[in-house]
């Protein structure tokens, strides 16, 4: 059972391919370029490279937000194309699930941030329960100086946010604070790819009319259009 994984959430962007014995292949990217550029190129160059087809495919899985609006609207129009050519199921799966999964077993709980503008972070908590993964704080976009009022104990920050505002995190939370290695802080399509393999099994699919991306907060241009609207 093989699944097609796509990652462009952020600039990072990643394309892999799992199966129930683990994974495949996994292509990234970390450069200025736009992920329109590169995207269906990866994907031919990862099938190619496993000898794989897309009918050879169970399904396909998408990192479905928050983040770019850009990138993801590119990421879920991809996946809505691959899946009503091929008539397969698509897995949404959520940015910051997939990046806390970055980090297997881990002992304290885990704080994915990413960068949303105007000093803002989406973020949510996670704690590993065995080896599954379970929300304690559900997705939400906040200031960065407002982690260390929801957030108790040590905890284990990772994702471009951690990056971005490592030095804001310290101040905050002094010897509360972890932060995981550079390889865990980016968004991974192997990772996209593993949770949507298991919901893909589990029946826990999404149709590729309802999919849409996880925005978290509005984008800027729809809410510039609004007020243009209303000043008339």
């Amino acid at each position: 059972m093989y699944i097609l994984g796509i990652e462009t959430s952020t600039k990072t962007g990643s394309v892999a391919v799992v199966s129930e014995e683990g994974v495949i292949a996994q292509y990234s990217l970390n450069i200025e370029i736009t992920h329109s550029e590169r995207l269906m190129a990866t994907v031919d160059r990862v099938l190619k490279d496993t000898g794989l087809a897309i009918a050879d495919m169970r399904g396909f899985s998408v990192s479905a937000g928050p983040g770019s609006f850009t990138g993801l609207r590119i990421g879920i129009s991809t996946v809505k194309g691959l899946a009503l050519a091929t008539d397969k199921p698509i897995a949404a799966v959520q940015t910051l699930q997939a990046l806390a999964w970055n980090l297997p077993v881990a002992a304290h709980p885990v704080c994915p941030l990413l960068d949303a503008r105007k000093n803002e972070v989406y973020t949510a908590v996670y704690r590993y329960d065995g080896a599954a993964l379970v929300l304690l704080r559900p997705e939400t976009a906040m200031p960065v100086a407002t982690l260390a009022d929801e957030i108790i104990g040590k905890t284990i920050f990772t994702g471009e946010g951690s990056l971005i505002y490592r030095r804001e995190i310290e101040a905050l939370f002094g010897a509360r604070a972890l932060f995981a290695p550079l390889a865990a802080t980016l968004p991974s399509a192997a990772a996209v790819a593993e949770i949507g393999l298991a919901m893909i099994k589990g029946g826990c699919q999404t149709n590729p009319d309802a999919l849409i991306p996880t925005y978290i907060r509005r984008p800027e241009a729809e809410v510039a259009w609004e007020k243009r609207q209303t000043s008339r």
